[in-house]
C-alpha cells in the first residue's frame, strides 16, 4: 500500500462523473449501474484535507467487499456480478489504477438517512451522555464511564447532510417520516444486527467495533440493500482489544488517530485543511492496513 502512488481524484473520460464525494467518485455506466471509486482522500471534521493517505482506497473497497459477502445472507447488498472491471474500463493503464478500487454497483435510489450503531460510550456520545445521561435522546444507566461497553448496542441515525456540511442526529419517529415505518424498521433491525455480527466477529480477531455507520438503498421493487461501505477504518471506530480500557479514549485503528492530530493545530475546522506531515500520514496508511489485515487475513 505504501508503495503505491495515491490517487486523489479519478478520471474516466468515457464514463459521465456523477459526483465525487469526501472519499468516493461516481460515474454512471448505464441505466442499472454505477461505477463507484475509492480515492485515498482523507476527510476529517467534514473537510477534505489536500492530502491522500496511500493505498487507503484499496483498504476501503478490500474491507467492504469483505463483509457484504460476509453478511450478505442478512441483507443483499449494492454489488453486481452482471460486468467486469474489463467490461467497462476497456483501457488496461486505466484499468490497473482502478483495481482494488473500483466497483460495479446496482443503481439504487439512496435512502436520506445515516444508520449510526453504538455499542460503546465514546465521542460525541459521550459528550451527550455527560451532559443529559443520554445519547440522542435515548436514556442510559446512570454512572457509566467513558469507552463503557453499552447494555445493547443503540440506533442513533442522522440524516445525510450535503458535501461540507454537518450531518444533524435525528430520531427514529424522524427516519418514519422520511422514509416510512416498514422501511425504517428495516433499517434499524439490519443495522443492529450487522453491527452486532460484525462486532462478534472482530472482537474474536483483536478489534472491538466502537461504533459504526451504515448506509441504505432501495430499488424499484422497494427491496432494501446495503450500500457504499461497510465496517471500514473510515466508518468505524476500532480499537484494538489489548489496549482497552475504561475511562480513556482507547487507540484505535481508524482515523481518530488523525483527528487527534488535527485536535492539536491551531486549525477552525473548516476548510481548506492543513497539510499532513509525512509521518502522521504513513502512521495512518499503517492503521488502515493493520486493521485489514485483522480482519480479512489479507
Amino acid at each position: 500500500m505504501n508503495t503505491q502512488v495515491a490517487l486523489f481524484e479519478s478520471h474516466i473520460p468515457h464514463l459521465k462523473l456523477l459526483g465525487r464525494g469526501k472519499v468516493r467518485d461516481m460515474y454512471e455506466i448505464d441505466d442499472r449501474h454505477l461505477l463507484i471509486v475509492t480515492t485515498d482522500r482523507m476527510s476529517a471534521f467534514d473537510v477534505i484535507l489536500p492530502d491522500p493517505i496511500p493505498g487507503k482506497g484499496q483498504v476501503l473497497t478490500t474491507v467492504s467487499n469483505f463483509w457484504f459477502a460476509k453478511m450478505q445472507d442478512i441483507i443483499p447488498n449494492h454489488l453486481s456480478d452482471e460486468l467486469s472491471l474489463a467490461d467497462v474500463i476497456p483501457d488496461p493503464e486505466l484499468r490497473a489504477v482502478l483495481t482494488g478500487r473500483a466497483i460495479i454497483v446496482k443503481r439504487l435510489q439512496p435512502l436520506p438517512i445515516e444508520a449510526i450503531v453504538r455499542g460503546y460510550l465514546i465521542g460525541s456520545g459521550w459528550k451527550d451522555y455527560q451532559s443529559s445521561g443520554k445519547i440522542c435522546g435515548i436514556s442510559l444507566p446512570a454512572g457509566l464511564q467513558q469507552a463503557q461497553q453499552l447494555p445493547a448496542p443503540i440506533y442513533t441515525p442522522s440524516s445525510k447532510a450535503e458535501l461540507g456540511t454537518h450531518d444533524e442526529n435525528i430520531t427514529f419517529a424522524d427516519t418514519v417520516k422520511l422514509v416510512g415505518q416498514s422501511i425504517a424498521e428495516q433499517v434499524r433491525d439490519a443495522s443492529i444486527k450487522l453491527y452486532s455480527t460484525a462486532a462478534a466477529y472482530a472482537r474474536e480477531r483483536g478489534i472491538i467495533i466502537a461504533d459504526t455507520k451504515f448506509e441504505f438503498g432501495l430499488d424499484d421493487a422497494g427491496t432494501l440493500y446495503l450500500i457504499d461501505e461497510a465496517l471500514t477504518p473510515d466508518s468505524s471506530r476500532f480499537w484494538p482489544v489489548e489496549h482497552y480500557q475504561l475511562g480513556i479514549s482507547p487507540p484505535s485503528f481508524d482515523k481518530q488517530y488523525l483527528r487527534d492530530y488535527l485536535e492539536t493545530l491551531d486549525w477552525p475546522k473548516t476548510s481548506p485543511g492543513p497539510s499532513l506531515p509525512a509521518e502522521v500520514s504513513q502512521q495512518c496508511a499503517a492503521k488502515y492496513r493493520e486493521a485489514q489485515f485483522k480482519l480479512t487475513g489479507i
